[in-house]
Order: structure tokens, then C-alpha cells, then sequence
């Protein structure tokens, strides 16, 4: 029975790299270590898939610790032969603090770090195991496929505080049979040891195996399986490959291991969600799992989880009728293709993984991906006009420009930078980037023809984009109680957004006017109130003073509210012009994306209804029309809203006694 050790790189006369070069190879990336672990590992795990199988891949992350059963074993095997310097060689000192918390990434159905177990035997096309545990820096030999010069493995080594992994993996053998490897590696940083009664420098570079030859080599076969058994690693199925990739006392920013556990879950779906949907001719590409101490934290649905199921509706616009080429004019080539889709949703209420993508409250992105349809990162564009409006996209690069777009990637893969390119593959990129922000700029223009003065979108907000579009899941110049088939909306729930949707008080001494922005889209307040909806200033005949007409003046955005157990919609509004006035409602359901209305009901359907004019007091009038005294006051339209609609809310005004 072989006892593994650990061997330690010294310099060779003709050089080698240090650990901290290696190790500083993936720069200072935007985002956190285990987003960092997800996206890299799965696409090992994507271009180790066996090319002779149709089966997803099964990716999976379990966070557990190395318990009492097995704590012993560890110290037994991992400290023989290993540098008696802490500083040197920190893995010393974390296996004999006690318990230490493991991050396990496993794949099956991918084919395994197979090929030969020497670099310098490694000079046919199957190299997986030189090129991830020997090698930096080589060139992708996968077509089309995500990683490109290898840098992303040493996340692996950056997570674990002692710069230590394990490898346990099961490949085909030349024999068709197969064949079960296991090795340890550290990466930490160079330093000066003595060795046999002289100094010497060593790389960082540690490998803990097979020590009896004049090359550390893996453990093989039966020692492997059985050294991993007693190490507690999870063994291979007797026709199952693939690889596990132990990182030894992770960094998981103060989470704690559970709340690590559904970071890494969302994470995954942020990150890895075009692998997991099935479309009209296949099932998903790869499955993914999490636990944490054997208790599984289940991966979010991308077509179930807001706001992923936009980007996965803009995924299938991309590939349908509905999806737009985009070409570069000068050189002239195709550069992929883009779907676009927009929804009115409710602000978001981030979560850590959507942080760290710099997705907030509003959604506003394009989904960036290569062939291999891996999300590279989420591209921001122009803000949409409210906060309930919402835009997604996806870009999916054509294959033949494959190539370019990856050369654009830094290490992290999680960037298209054209700076780094020569002419013409950064005119490439930058057209890209055109194409995508004329696209965006061509969605943010169309949307319904809405009625001139009706409430369509919140002042400070105007905008062609879903004009008058009031819902959907929530509203502009109202709102709907409209949730998904299956989905129930609360009465909590819409509380505590009458709560956030609610316009604030005016300060003493201020008028409605004072609740309308300086400039609107760029047009001035003065200018603004004079259009449509606010009236306007007319002369009288011989010569009188002028005389100014009635006109509504809308104060903030509509909100839900309750009245007697009634879930309700409210529009804010005053009068400016005194003098006696009567106001009317005007209600329709609009149609998103159609550019239409609807007045009346198909049979059978349910049409926004007015429940009343609410006064300042809280007095309600529950009539069609009200007569109304022009001033300061601020009144309520209060609106029970059609479930399952996005509603229209215009409020009409006229001098008393004109009809």
C-alpha cells in the first residue's frame, strides 16, 4: 500500500514560475470568490462533457466538514512529508485546529482528468490531467467551448486559505477500461528551505501523491478508491467518470455554512441558468444540486424566479421569429443574434447574488453568452421610466465569431473588453455593443398609443415606453392585483407595497406644482404643464383678461391601499385652477406590447371599476363624477383594479356646469 507525501517544487537551473505569479493570474476581479468558484468550475465541468454521451452533466457543490470520524485520518495523511514552516506551508496548521469545512465541486457524465500524468508525455490531444494539474497557461483545445487559457482553475486555490485542493477523478482508459486518480496540490508562495544541510528556493508549488518515483504521481486505481475512502470523499459508480475538486477551509465571506450554501444555489442560477432550461428539442444540458451536511438547498427554476424568467423569455425571442440580427456594417460580418422582451414587474428586492452583478432594483440588462452558453455578464442599458417597468435581453454570439469574443475575455471570463483587441476584432465587440444599445434604445421608444391627458406614467417619468400600461404585476398611474396563474397576491403582500408606493406629504406651503420635477425628459416644468393632461391657457373674446382652463395635476404615483378589506388603487391629483370643477374617470385595460386598449369587457370579463372621489378628509363620494372646488387640496381617484389586467387611469376635468 502506497502512503502518499508531499513533495515540494524546488527551482530547476532553467526557472519556473512562482506560486503568487500563478496565483495573481486571474488579476482583481468585480466579483466575489464563490461567484468566481461557480462560473469557472461549471465550465471545466461544460468542456469536460463525454462527447460519446447525450446525457446532461451533473454538477453538483457540497459544503461539509471533516467530522471527528475523519479528522485523524486527515492529520495522519496530509501532514506526511509536508514543509515543517507554517508560513510556508499553512495546511499544517488548519488540520490541526480541528473541524475543517470543505467546498466539494463534483461533475459526472464529463469524461474525467484523463491522459497522461507527466507534462512531458503529454503531446497527443488528451491531456486533462497535465493541463489541470501540472500546466498554466495552455490554449483551449475544446471548440467552442467556454474556458479559454486555463487561469480560471486557480480559483480553486484562491478560495482555500491554505491553498490546498484535492483531486479525485475517474477517466476512460486507453483499454476502454477506467481508471480512478487522486492527488493533492498546494499553490501558496515561494520561500527558501533547507534541504539535506543546504538552502534551496522552492516555487509554492506542492503536489501530495505518489513520492516513490522520480515524479509525484497521483495515486492509481485501488489505492485511489481506497485513499478516498478514508479520506470520507464521495466514490464513482462503476461505469461513472468525472472529477471532484476538493477546496480544503474555503472562504465564504462570514457566511455561515448554510446561508453559503444558498448563496452558491442562486448564484447558480444567476450565472448558469442557459444550462438549465429545456427547449422544444432538448432536455436541460446540465443538472446542478447544493447541500450543505447532507442537506439539499434546492437551485432556483429560471423559469419560475424573477427576474431570470425574463431573461429566459428573452433567450426564446432570440431564437424565434421575435429575435433581431445584429451585423457589423464596416467590416461587414454577423455578429449574433439578440432577443429583447419587457414586462411591468414590481421593483426588485436584490439579493447578494444579484448585488453582485450590480442588478438592483430595476432590471435594465442584456444577458451577454458565447456558443457554449455560458452567461458571460449582464450588460446595463438605459434605465426604463419607472420603477416598475422592466427590459431584459440576451445576445448569443454567432459561432464563427466565437473566437473573437473569447479573445476579449480576461481571465474570469466575465468581461468583453475591445480595448484588448486589434482592429478588426475590436470594431467587432464595439459594433456589438451599438447594435445592442440601438435595440434598446428602438424598445424604450415603442409601446401603447396612450390617450392624451390620460394618467399613464408617473410624472418624472414620461415616456412612449408601455404608456399607459398600469399593472401587469404591479402599475403605472395604477396598478393591478394581477399575479401568475398559480400565484396568490396577498393582502400583506399588497400592503406593504401601498406602503412603499405611497407619495410622500407635501412640506408646508407647497403646491401640487411643487410635486413636478424641473424637467421631464429633458422637457422644462413650465413647458410640460402647458401639454396635454395639464390644460391650457386660453384668451377670451374682446379682449378680457385670460382665462385659464381646468386642468389635473398628478401628485406622485399611484399605490395600492385598502378600503373596508377592499384591495384598491389610488391616484393622487389636485385642481390648481380655482373655481368649481367636475372631474371624470376614465378607465380602460391596456394591451402591453399591441398598442391598444380595451373599453369594453369581452363577455364574461372584468373591467377596472371607479369606487370613488376620496377628499383630503377622507371623505368618499362614491359617484361617477364629482363636483370639485379648484385649490390646494389633494384628492384620490380610488380604483378597484380587474385581476389579471394592466390598467389605464385617466382623470378628466371640466368647469362646473359646461355640460
Amino acid at each position: 500500500m502506497i502512503e502518499p507525501r508531499w513533495y515540494s517544487q524546488p527551482y530547476p537551473p532553467e526557472g519556473a514560475s512562482a506560486a503568487e505569479g500563478i496565483r495573481n493570474q486571474l488579476g482583481r476581479p468585480e466579483l466575489d470568490l464563490l461567484t468566481i468558484l461557480v462560473r469557472e468550475s461549471a465550465q471545466n465541468s461544460w468542456d469536460a462533457r463525454s462527447a460519446s454521451s447525450s446525457e446532461a452533466v451533473d454538477y453538483r457543490i457540497d459544503v461539509t466538514t471533516v467530522g471527528p470520524a475523519h479528522i485523524g485520518t486527515w492529520r495522519d495523511l496530509l501532514l506526511a512529508g509536508a514543509p515543517t514552516n507554517t508560513d510556508d506551508f499553512p495546511l499544517r496548521d488548519t488540520v490541526k485546529r480541528g473541524p475543517v469545512r470543505l467546498i466539494s465541486v463534483s461533475d459526472r457524465g464529463t469524461r474525467g482528468l484523463g491522459g497522461p500524468t507527466r507534462a512531458n508525455d503529454a503531446v497527443g490531444p488528451d491531456r486533462d490531467f497535465v493541463s489541470f494539474i501540472r500546466n498554466i497557461g495552455e490554449p483551449r483545445d475544446t471548440a467552442l467551448g467556454g474556458g479559454t487559457y486555463g487561469f480560471g482553475k486557480g480559483i480553486f486555490y484562491l478560495l482555500s486559505r491554505p491553498g490546498t485542493i484535492l483531486v479525485h477523478t475517474r477517466c476512460r482508459t486507453d483499454q476502454g477500461g477506467f481508471e480512478t486518480r487522486l492527488i493533492g496540490c498546494t499553490l501558496w508562495k515561494s520561500h527558501v528551505a533547507a534541504e539535506g544541510g543546504t538552502k534551496r528556493r522552492f516555487t509554492g508549488r506542492h503536489w501530495w501523491g505518489d513520492t516513490s518515483g522520480e515524479v509525484v504521481e497521483p495515486l492509481l486505481g485501488h489505492e485511489a478508491e481506497t485513499m478516498a475512502h478514508r479520506l470520507g470523499l464521495r466514490s464513482f459508480g462503476p461505469e461513472e467518470t468525472g472529477t471532484t475538486v476538493v477546496v480544503v477551509d474555503p472562504f465564504m465571506d462570514d457566511l455561515s455554512p448554510s446561508d453559503a450554501a444558498d448563496y452558491l444555489a442562486e448564484t447558480i442560477a444567476w450565472h448558469l441558468w442557459p444550462k438549465m432550461i429545456s427547449t422544444e428539442t432538448r432536455g436541460p444540458a446540465m443538472r446542478f444540486s447544493v447541500t450543505c451536511d447532507g442537506v439539499n438547498h434546492p437551485v432556483p427554476d429560471p423559469r419560475e424566479t424573477a427576474p431570470l424568467d425574463m431573461f429566459v423569455s428573452a433567450y426564446e425571442a432570440s431564437t424565434g421569429p421575435e429575435g433581431r440580427n445584429l451585423e457589423c456594417l464596416r467590416p461587414k460580418r454577423h455578429l449574433g443574434r439578440l432577443g429583447l422582451v419587457k414586462r411591468i414587474r414590481p421593483p426588485l428586492e436584490p439579493s447578494r447574488a444579484a448585488r453582485m452583478l450590480n442588478i438592483e432594483n430595476l432590471l435594465h440588462h442584456v444577458c451577454l453568452m458565447r456558443p457554449a452558453e455560458l452567461v458571460v455578464t449582464y450588460r446595463p442599458g438605459p434605465k426604463p421610466p419607472s420603477e416598475n417597468l422592466a427590459y431584459a435581453g440576451v445576445f448569443r454570439a454567432a459561432e464563427s465569431m466565437d473566437e473573437v469574443y473569447a479573445k476579449a475575455e480576461p481571465p474570469t471570463h466575465d468581461a468583453w473588453n475591445p480595448q484588448s483587441l486589434e482592429r478588426p476584432e475590436s470594431t467587432f465587440v464595439q459594433s456589438t455593443f451599438r447594435r445592442i444599445d440601438e435595440a434598446q434604445d428602438q424598445l424604450l421608444s415603442l409601446g401603447g398609443n396612450a390617450r392624451t391627458g390620460a394618467r399613464n406614467v408617473a410624472l418624472g417619468a414620461a415616456s412612449a415606453l408601455f404608456s399607459g400600461l398600469v399593472g401587469g404585476a404591479w402599475g403605472i398611474g395604477g396598478a393591478t392585483a394581477y399575479t401568475k396563474p398559480g400565484n396568490t397576491t396577498t393582502r400583506d403582500g399588497l400592503r406593504k407595497v401601498a406602503e412603499r408606493r405611497k407619495a410622500p406629504g407635501r412640506p408646508a406651503g407647497a403646491s401640487a406644482r411643487d410635486t413636478v420635477p424641473e424637467q421631464i425628459d429633458g422637457t422644462t416644468r413650465d413647458s410640460w404643464e402647458a401639454r396635454g393632461g395639464e390644460g391650457d391657457i386660453t384668451t377670451a373674446t374682446g379682449g378680457s383678461a385670460p382665462r385659464r382652463r381646468p386642468r389635473v395635476a398628478y401628485v406622485g404615483d399611484p399605490y395600492y391601499d385598502e378600503r373596508d378589506e377592499l384591495t384598491v388603487l389610488i391616484q393622487e391629483f389636485t385642481l390648481p385652477v380655482p373655481g368649481a370643477q367636475q372631474v371624470h374617470i376614465d378607465l380602460a385595460v391596456a394591451l402591453p406590447g399591441f398598442g391598444g386598449r380595451e373599453t369594453d369587457p369581452p363577455i364574461g370579463a372584468l373591467m377596472p371599476e371607479l369606487v370613488g372621489w376620496e377628499s383630503e378628509e377622507g371623505l368618499l363620494i362614491a359617484s361617477e363624477t364629482c363636483v370639485i372646488e379648484g385649490g390646494e387640496s389633494v384628492w384620490r381617484a380610488v380604483v378597484r383594479p380587474a385581476p389579471d389586467t394592466m390598467t389605464e387611469i385617466g382623470v378628466r376635468v371640466e368647469t362646473a356646469g359646461d355640460r
